[in-house]
């Protein structure tokens, strides 16, 4: 089996992708990944191909831009760098790689260019998403900044809102664009695009437990949900200045505001100043570092990418923008989360978290060294808190998530693999489990 996958985003998009990439390749499959570039360090270290998509230049363009941590022009700017960039490269690619028959295309929720490609070139395309917001449902929406959307609504209301999104950002960064695009490949118009025809592949692939994100009850085709993959690199070694630093003293509290924030100093000024008040130790991690004070107070330590499964699983607390890859560690190493969600899948996210009993959230405006600081106290000296960590890093199981993957896109092509859990659609039954 030949097997195409795309990986767009940042470095919490991307490490997943490069996990299901590599057991993929375990089990003897071809493997390449379509990514940017900026990416090539950690795809051929996983002993992977890498198809570019884009340069590296354009994905620090798209970092440098301050709108992309809006809760509204963020998705309209990535939005249109998706269509605009990576959807006639990765449509080039297809068109060069695919071999009929043989091929599954895992497609990235950002890529348009393999839903045109199930259409014009009969690709065989799974949808894979890694965080529940990507996958509206009436019934159970994801949340929505202002909470205008959830499941003290009506399903009328709700369907308006996914209808205001699409009024609001959509039609005005990608509709166009999209249906351009597919009359060049001789393909008619399409309307709402999420998640109508995003997800029109008749296959679907969560990358995440159902206790997380249920399966939508109302949504057609065929969803496997798997597990959360757990990118990065669960064994590699801390750098030793960072080694250091954990053994010099008491478990630290680590801070990230997304490897892709270029705007995170009033984040790590509040994280110096919680820390200050705990007497705590922190860690905070940034590709940025002209973001921080130089020098640092002694309690804190910087770093520009550690592997979080070892990081995390010797830290006291996680604080974090609310990315999938950093809820998804955060979750399996058991440790308590505070969320600053800004943009994308974040706020619903941190809700998520916050309904699992693991996590606080403060949003931007109220992110102060005073207010993380109280939210790390309740945390941190909440026995139920702990339990739930616990409890839920226990059903945390990265080898058996990649595993069902792997069986769900092999069963594609009509690979032998073992039966396909059931996946339930009765909400009662779903959301029970996140009680």
């Amino acid at each position: 089996m030949l097997c195409l996958l795309t990986a767009l985003g940042s470095y919490g998009d991307v490490y997943p992708v490069i996990k299901l990439g590599a057991a993929l390749a375990e089990r003897g499959h071809r493997v390449k990944l379509l990514a940017n570039p900026y990416f090539a360090e950690p795809i051929e270290r996983a002993g992977l191909e890498l198809v570019p998509v884009s340069t590296p230049e354009a994905y620090e363009r798209l970092t440098h831009d301050r709108r992309l941590w809006h809760p509204l022009l963020g998705l309209r700017v990535i939005f249109r760098w998706a269509a605009t960039e990576a959807m006639p490269d990765i449509y080039q690619a297809l068109e060069r790689l695919h071999e009929p028959g043989e091929t599954v295309i895992g497609a990235h929720p950002l890529d348009f260019a393999s839903r045109v490609a199930a259409e014009a070139l009969g690709a065989n395309v799974t949808s894979i998403v890694y965080a529940p917001m990507t996958v509206w449902s009436d019934d159970s929406p994801p949340r929505l900044p202002g909470g205008l959307a959830g499941l003290g609504w009506p399903r009328w209301w709700n369907r308006m809102m996914l209808t205001v999104g699409e009024l609001l950002v959509e039609r005005r960064s990608i509709t166009g664009r999209i249906n351009a695009f597919r009359a060049q490949k001789g393909l008619g118009r399409i309307g709402r695009v999420y998640p109508d025809w995003a997800f029109g592949t008749g296959h679907t692939l969560c990358l995440y437990p159902e206790w997380f994100g249920p399966t939508p009850i109302d949504l057609p085709g065929e969803f496997d949900t798997s597990g959360f993959p757990l990118g990065g690199e669960p064994d590699a070694p801390l750098d030793a200045g960072l080694e250091a630093f954990l053994q010099a003293g008491d478990a630290p509290i680590v801070f990230t505001p997304g490897t892709a924030n270029r705007a995170g100093r009033a984040f790590f000024a509040a994280a110096l100043d919680a820390c200050r008040r705990l007497g705590a130790r922190g860690v905070l991690l940034t590709k940025y570092p002209e973001q921080l004070p130089d020098p640092l107070p002694d309690y804190a330590h910087w770093a520009s990418l550690a592997p979080l499964g070892p990081l995390l699983s010797r830290s006291a607390a996680f604080v974090h923008h609310g990315g999938i890859g950093s809820s998804a560690q955060g979750l399996a190493a058991g440790a308590p989360q505070l969320i600053q969600p800004m943009a994308f899948d974040q706020l619903d996210n941190a809700h998520r978290l916050i309904e699992l009993g693991v996590a606080e959230e403060l949003l931007p405006r109220a992110f102060t060294g005073a207010a993380v600081a109280a939210a790390l106290s309740r945390l941190l000296g909440s026995t139920d808190t702990a339990r739930q960590c616990e409890d839920l890093a226990a059903r945390c199981d990265s080898k058996a998530a990649l595993d069902e993957a792997c069986e769900s896109l092999e069963r594609r092509v009509g690979i032998p693999t073992t039966p396909a859990k059931p996946v339930t659609k009765h909400l009662a039954a779903t959301f029970a489990k996140l009680a």
